[in-house]
């Protein structure tokens, strides 16, 4: 399938979600003041209409993350090693792991193994970061 046939397509789902989507429960309390909540599946696909084109640029471009969850994900690392000790001893443990976690992440991003940035940190020849200035 082409891009249009596969936008095309995900305009007619949407579509059917919306049609199958049953108008909210009248109130029972009389009179109603403000608007009716809508439901988590109608909010759904108002997001995926008016974001119609971040979630099609998927198809452009295959680099691009399906979640945007990666910092998240990298921060989640301070956590487990907070909740298997307790906490950190002190900031300066907590400055060292931040900072090795952070190499490594950037490592993992620009495609080295992490155990091969880890060596080469050891024999004292860190692998050079993309963005780094020379």
């Amino acid at each position: 399938m082409e891009r249009d046939e596969w936008a095309a397509r995900y305009f007619e789902i949407v579509a059917a979600g919306y049609a199958a989507q049953p108008p909210p429960p009248a109130s029972s309390a009389g009179s109603h003041k403000g608007r009716r909540k809508q439901s988590k599946a109608k909010n759904l696909l108002d997001t995926l209409l008016g974001r119609a084109e971040q979630v099609l640029a998927l198809l452009d471009d295959l680099r691009i993350p399906f979640t945007n969850n990666q910092a998240e994900r990298d921060l989640r690392w301070a956590k487990v090693q907070q909740k298997i000790s307790g906490t950190f001893r002190s900031v300066t443990g907590v400055a060292a792991f931040c900072r090795i976690r952070s190499y490594l992440s950037t490592m993992h991003k620009q495609g080295h193994p992490m155990l091969s940035a880890l060596t080469a940190v050891f024999h004292g020849q860190p692998l050079p970061l993309a963005w780094a200035p020379e």
